[in-house]
């Protein structure tokens, strides 16, 4: 079958789609790291790079990804790609994909190199998700531009609401399914049932923890920024505050 990979901003949980995947027999490339992160990352992030001089910053929050949709993806792209992919395309195994977040900063076109691919699209509350870092937390390290701020948990909420308009930008491959975060740990059996029946075989139950679910709750620090809200609803979450 077609590859599989996994689409979501870092500290999102996509570990745990990872775990099951290997669990359920999936060749995810190899070395991994603890996250089930394909290594050595570098040509991803440099590929990441590449894109990123085509995205125009608007000013605000605010980007211009039209570009990315129709021009001729650079070589030097697709060379930095098929590198890091190496282990996993060569691979003989019937069931192959890899995971790492930064492909969501490649994703539009990741997609249009490998339109046959299972894309599975992991989705987080931001919430919990700007609570911990993570690599893609500085947009500029990967030459994109953004409003500059000295709150850390601004700058992960930034990053956050970046990757989901690139998403939501890009045109949908054939293969595509949103699963959230919370519905695999609350209610991993209907999850797992709708993935089974997305990628067409049998997955693996993993262990799950309920507490990874709103965090935020109990958290004193800034969670919630208002230029959130309109992705939030889009995903069914609730707005802090009762908004």
């Amino acid at each position: 079958m077609p590859p599989i990979t996994i689409i979501g901003r870092g500290h999102g949980a996509t570990r745990a789609m990872a775990q099951t995947l290997l669990a359920s027999g999936v060749y995810l490339g190899h070395p991994l790291n603890r996250s089930s992160d394909l290594l050595p990352p570098d040509q991803m992030y440099d590929a990441c790079r590449v894109l990123a001089r085509y995205v125009r910053w608007l000013g605000g929050l605010e980007w211009d990804f039209s570009t990315l949709h129709t021009m001729p993806i650079p070589d030097e792209f697709s060379a930095l790609i098929h590198g890091y992919l190496q282990s996993v395309l060569a691979a003989p195994a019937p069931r192959k994909g890899w995971k790492i977040p930064e492909t969501t900063l490649a994703f539009p076109w990741i997609v249009r190199m490998f339109p046959e691919i299972r894309y599975i699209f992991w989705v987080r509350n931001p919430c919990d998700s700007i609570l911990a870092r993570h690599k893609t937390d500085d947009l500029a390290e990967f030459g994109i531009e953004y409003p500059s701020t000295e709150n850390e948990r601004e700058r992960r909420a930034i990053s956050w609401l970046y990757q989901d308009k690139l998403v939501q930008s890009t045109p949908k491959p054939a293969h595509w399914l949103e699963v959230r975060m919370e519905d695999f740990v609350l209610d991993q059996e209907k999850t797992v049932a709708r993935l089974e029946e997305f990628l067409g075989f049998p997955l693996a139950r993993i262990a799950t923890k309920g507490d990874a679910v709103g965090r935020w709750r109990s958290d004193d620090g800034d969670h919630y920024f208002d230029f959130l809200e309109a992705a939030m609803r889009r995903y069914g979450y609730e707005i802090p505050g009762g908004g």
